[in-house]
């Protein structure tokens, strides 16, 4: 039993370390999908729709919450940190999160569960097939817990690791994710990303056996209908056969597809979200890099889901004065993490990302360009 409690507690850990990391590097991407499942729960349980209201508006301070303590507690099961608390907590931890998946697989409520962030998506019964899988695990470390050796180095690296989690989470919320695994990444091309995989499909067919009166599988389609019926078919590869980016469109004020044109040449995506938090930033950094480098055929485009006349009157009040363009409120959250937030492209490929925390200097600009 102990080293089945050993390969528990490491095993454990680990997973925990890894889908702690890939949140906490994108604690906005994380705050979507807690403000998505609140959201729902507030429109299943109207009695309850208040509180969870409350708790989808302060989604994103216990988002970083949430997936600082998921790592603190994987590296806390590694060093065997206060077992007998540490158990406790993990167990009441992904019990909570067992009970999220299966919401969303059985009610089919939220397609995916945000187990590991964006960095790998799982089917909804895949994510609670998952956690029943860990649970098995953390039962067995938890029933062991009073018989773990205290590890020496348990307190120093718990709390090396909560300063880590934190200021990487604190990081990503006031900047950009120090990792990001979107499509819409640093280096990554658009609109080779909106082009549709050259893949075949992968389709498996169920047949009825005419004669035994048994279902078979097959890989193609029988035609001898004397002797099979067709009952139904499954496209294995369903994921791969999606482009990677398929809902990015921008068209501009007067209704008109405008989409191909943020590929031509070098471009300025000055991103705006929405007005919520805008009243007391400065956009003099960001609106001095515009100007100066629209001199050098760096054209601006604003992108906002937001309505014109709403979007005009923040504009006005900021002194920006560049063509404005309609994009998909779900894209832009994907696009930016942050509001406001300011894209280059060059042909389409994304050179650099930032926020109204660190504007670039026009010789950065210029040197990304240039590469």
């Amino acid at each position: 039993m102990k080293y089945i409690a050993l390969f528990a507690r490491i095993l454990v850990g680990l997973e925990f370390v890894f889908s702690g990391f890939v949140k906490v590097v994108d604690p906005y991407g994380t705050g979507l999908k807690l403000q998505e499942y609140f959201e729902v729960f507030a429109e299943d349980l109207p009695g309850m729709a208040p509180f969870f209201h409350m708790l989808a508006e302060n989604a994103q301070p216990l988002s970083l919450i949430f997936c600082s303590v998921e790592l603190i507690l994987g590296v806390a099961l590694l060093f065997s940190f206060r077992m007998k608390i540490t158990a406790w907590v993990v167990l009441l931890f992904m019990t909570f999160f067992t009970f999220l998946t299966f919401y969303s697989a059985y009610f089919n409520k939220v397609t995916d569960c945000g187990c590991f962030g964006d960095f790998l998506k799982l089917k909804p019964w895949d994510s609670f097939t998952k956690d029943v899988i860990s649970m098995v695990f953390i039962l067995i470390i938890f029933f062991y817990r009073k018989n773990f050796s205290i590890g020496e180095m348990g307190t120093p690296m718990v709390l090396i690791s909560t300063i880590i989690a934190f200021g990487i989470g604190i990081y990503g919320l006031r900047n950009l994710p120090l990792v990001d695994f979107l499509p819409y990444a640093v280096g990554k091309s658009i609109p080779e990303q909106m082009k549709k995989p050259d893949i075949k499909p992968i389709i498996s067919y169920v047949f009825e056996d005419k004669t035994t009166k048994t279902n078979i599988k097959s890989e193609e389609y029988l035609i001898d209908t004397l002797k099979y019926k067709y009952v139904s078919s499954e496209i294995l590869n369903e994921k791969d056969l999606i482009p990677k980016i398929s809902d990015f469109s921008l068209s501009d004020t007067s209704g008109m597809d405008v989409t191909a044109e943020a590929f031509e040449g070098n471009k300025f995506l000055l991103i705006i979200k929405n007005g919520k938090g805008l009243e007391g930033l400065d956009f003099g950094p960001m609106k001095s890099l515009l100007n100066k480098n629209y001199k050098k055929k760096v054209n601006p485009m604003v992108l906002s889901s937001l309505p014109v006349s709403e979007l005009d009157e923040i504009l006005k009040e900021k002194n920006i004065r560049f063509q404005t363009y309609s994009c998909d409120e779900k894209v832009l959250k994907t696009m930016a993490r942050a509001n406001p937030c300011l894209i280059l492209l060059k042909d389409g490929v994304v050179m650099g990302k930032w926020t109204i925390n660190n504007i670039p200097s026009k010789d950065k600009v210029q040197e990304l360009l240039n590469n």
